[in-house]
């Protein structure tokens, strides 16, 4: 097997490396003046950048109508979907410029454990093999500087292109400086195209149909008896958006002739639900807008994923047969009984109990059976009923009970998604249901007051912790799970539209521009947990150094520095503390999930620049030298070791992020859709179209948050008020 070069990291020097990327640059440029002479340059060069003067320029636009998977046309169709110019076919199998030359061609036709879950990660050890740079070919190195020589020559090569030197913090953008003018987003989104593929074709060879794998020592593992298509249903919407249909055509094959969920194993009740059914929903959804994934009429497999999502959904639904209503953290998929949690004194997480509402609601829609939609807002009842202070739920909750585990708060692990969901079901069944718009606000309100704080010396905004609730200390970490929250706070204020529309709505104001600015301050938090280390990548979880005593948001907002110095001794990498047993990068979707958001709402251009160079560090760190992607053992190693795993989550979520933040905006827009916490994008709906509507109500508070209920006793009326604790700083 050929050791792939794709993305051009190559073992040789500096000015090699540059070289390569300037002739690329160059031969993309030569296009505006006349294709002609950048296709007499490309034979100089014996078509070492055959395509660079193909580019059309097109704007992405999802056709609306498109030939079948069969069709003799699809190979056509295939290089005009996307837009770059860029052939999606090698010649004789050997391309130049690319994954996409790489790879385009080359696809043919006793009880185990749970998998990693996305709050609680499976320790994969490092491994001892490290990644090393891929060996330098003479032949195409003569072939470049030919090319580069001709460009040079027919004066294509400007240096005055107001881009910025490297940075001494060792950025892996090369010579693409986030200044670099005329940008061509189609290109780059390309390049997380060639990832996935590369990602794909190597889970193809070595582990199909497993739900783990593991790239490095080309390795899977089965959760259940012929797997549970964990990684397979997790990655179909992506390959929908990317129009990857020879990928799609094997996935949804093994779906409809291998996947059952006919097997005597217990899963994780969110994870199958996020993962799992929001996939097959999501790739239901998609198959309905995308004339080209929509199978024939009256074939057996015309409604396969709808099927698939109502057979599991029916199992997942046991898991909720609790005396409470809240579901239990594992069902067997066979006997079809909850299991409480093996751990945590037996309490499931609330993030797991409550974000299970966008799929189960959805289903409802699609099949008229109310009870998917009465089980999933009932668990948002009790856990509302709990009257928990200013919004901010504990991170436990007893299945049987339905009463809170605790008192612990935080926006990171088992606590994130219930946020998240607030503001997502208040979009998806379109604004009516506002009882969730509430309930948003007031969480958020709560955050202000008693979870945000300033690291020191450099004043950035902190999303801290009460672990031993409001009215104890707090703690200065954030998990990286905990980089949702720009993103989701920014959706909270406009509702998907781009600042300047919603601005016109008489619903903006004051409010709005507040919350604008926390997101953007949260944002920039985030982005210096990955520009704070030596990769460029986030650590799993991040501390900080805060003043003592804490200075919090309520007690007066502090200014932070506008931008992020790259230098290695810049004042602001001291706020940060990253200890070693949380040094690991596990190829999280969170914080490119919040840059996505802040594209789109705000349109400033920075997010997309932040959100390349992230993608140029995730491909220089993480790639596996004989093909695919792993999660490494430590963000300040060069080289990193490798964990040997890919989740499943960097096909379904951190992968499409970065393929919709370099796309047009009109793909998936966000005033649209929603998606769900694993990136599967829904509809918004309207529930009335199938007499759906809020079944519960909320209990009255006082003015001081607290529960008001009224029992009736002897043909009177008993008023109680239950108390709740504020916070102590």
């Amino acid at each position: 097997m050929n050791t792939r070069d794709p993305f051009n990291l190559r073992s040789g020097s500096t000015a090699f490396s540059i070289l390569q990327q300037s002739t690329t640059r160059a031969a993309s440029s030569a296009a505006s003046y006349t294709r002609q002479a950048g296709q007499q340059a490309l034979e100089a060069g014996k078509q070492a950048l055959e395509d660079a003067g193909l580019a059309d320029g097109m704007s992405f636009a999802v056709p609306r109508n498109v030939p079948t998977f069969n069709d003799p046309q699809r190979r056509y169709e295939d290089s005009v979907w996307g837009s770059s110019g860029r052939s999606r076919y090698a010649e004789n199998g050997h391309g130049h410029s690319g994954v996409a030359e790489k790879i385009g061609g080359i696809f043919g036709d006793s009880r185990k454990g749970l998998p990693m879950y996305k709050d609680k990660p499976y320790n994969y050890g490092a491994s001892i093999r490290r990644p090393r740079w891929f060996k330098r070919k003479r032949v195409m190195g003569s072939l470049l500087l030919l090319a580069f020589g001709c460009f040079y020559w027919l004066g294509w090569l400007s240096p005055g292109d107001g881009q910025k030197p490297k940075s001494k913090a060792g950025s892996t953008w090369g010579i693409f400086s986030g200044q670099e003018k005329n940008v061509d987003w189609e290109e780059r989104r390309e390049q997380v195209k060639d990832a996935f593929k590369l990602s794909w074709e190597a889970y193809e060879q070595h582990g199909w149909g497993y739900d783990e794998f593991h790239p490095v020592s080309k390795k899977g593992r089965y959760m259940a008896t012929n797997g549970l298509g964990w990684i397979i249903v997790d990655a179909l919407d992506t390959m929908m958006l990317m129009n990857l249909t020879k990928e799609l055509n094997h996935a949804r094959e093994w779906i409809s002739t291998s996947l059952s969920y006919e097997k005597d194993q217990d899963v994780n009740t969110f994870e199958t639900t996020i993962r799992m059914l929001g996939g097959l929903l999501s790739a239901h959804y998609l198959s309905q807008i995308l004339p080209a994934f929509e199978p024939i009429g009256g074939s057996p497999d015309e409604d396969l994923y709808l099927e698939k999502a109502s057979d599991l959904a029916d199992r997942l639904l046991t898991a909720y047969d609790s005396p409470s209503g809240v579901p239990y953290a594992s069902v067997n998929l066979k006997t079809l009984k909850g299991i409480p949690s093996h751990a945590d004194g037996g309490a499931s997480s609330t993030a797991e109990a409550t974000s299970l509402q966008l799929e189960m609601k959805y289903l409802a829609f699609l099949t008229g059976e109310t009870h998917y939609w009465e089980k999933a807002e009932k668990v948002i009842e009790v856990v509302d009923n709990n009257g928990a202070k200013d919004g901010l739920l504990p991170i436990f909750i007893y299945a049987d009970s339905g009463t809170f585990r605790g008192n612990e708060i935080r926006l990171g692990s088992r606590g994130d998604s219930y946020y998240e969901y607030l503001i997502k079901q208040y979009h998806q069944t379109s604004k009516q249901e506002p009882i969730y718009l509430d309930m948003w606000k007031e969480a958020l309100a709560g955050v202000r007051k008693h979870l945000i704080t300033y690291s020191k010396p450099s004043n950035l905004t902190v999303l801290a912790e009460r672990p031993s609730g409001l009215d104890g200390h707090i703690h200065p970490k954030m998990d990286h799970l905990v980089c949702f929250i720009p993103g989701t706070i920014a959706l909270g204020a406009t509702g998907g539209l781009n600042t300047s529309e919603a601005k016109k709505l008489s619903t903006w104001g004051a409010q709005q521009e507040e919350d604008m600015e926390l997101a953007r301050q949260l944002m920039k938090t985030c982005w210096g947990m990955y520009k704070a280390t030596a990769t460029g990548l986030a650590p799993e979880i991040a501390h900080f150094n805060i003043y003592d005593p804490p200075q919090m948001m309520r007690h007066g907002i502090l200014k932070s520095p506008e931008t992020l110095d790259p230098a290695d001794d810049a004042d602001w990498k001291q706020d940060y503390v990253i200890k070693p047993a949380d040094t690991h990068n596990l190829q999280r979707p969170e914080t490119v999930e919040s840059l996505f958001y802040m594209w789109r709402i705000t349109g400033d251009e920075m997010y997309r620049e932040w959100g390349w160079e992230m993608f140029q560090s995730f491909v220089k760190y993480t790639m596996v030298e004989d093909g695919g992607f792993s999660s490494i053992g430590n963000v300040n190693d060069i080289p990193p070791s490798s964990r040997d795993n890919m989740e499943s989550f960097w096909l379904a979520e951190t992968l499409k992020y970065f393929y919709l933040l370099f796309g047009p905006n009109d793909v998936l827009p966000l005033d649209e859709i929603v998606l769900n916490t694993e990136a599967h994008p829904l509809p918004r709906f309207d529930p009335n179209r199938k007499r759906l509507s809020t079944g519960w109500k909320r209990i009255p508070r006082d003015a001081n948050g607290n529960l008001i209920r009224e029992e009736k006793e002897t043909g009177t009326h008993k008023t109680t008020i239950t108390t709740t604790k504020g916070s102590a700083v």
